[in-house]
């Protein structure tokens, strides 16, 4: 299983918790410069994939209308 696979996997608390480790780590100034490149890699994977999510869960909100009779429709949030 690829790096990417595993990140694909990955709810967005998950990949977002990591995110956050690895910007702690490489923000320490404590690691070696080829561990660092791998870091920063690794984040900008999971950066994509947690921009992917929020995508995602953005299309699929919906705004709740009342018509003028009363009648209740939802209008995705693009239709505002």
């Amino acid at each position: 299983m690829s790096a990417d696979s595993k990140i694909d996997s990955l709810s967005f608390e998950d990949a977002l918790g990591e995110l956050e480790q690895i910007v702690q780590k490489l923000e320490s100034g404590t690691v070696a410069l080829e561990e660092s490149i791998a870091m920063y890699e690794r984040g900008a994977a999971l950066k994509a994939h947690c921009e992917n999510k929020l995508k995602s869960a953005r299309l699929k909100v919906e705004k709740i209308i009342l018509d003028a009779d009363g009648t209740a429709s939802a209008v995705p949030m693009e239709e505002q």
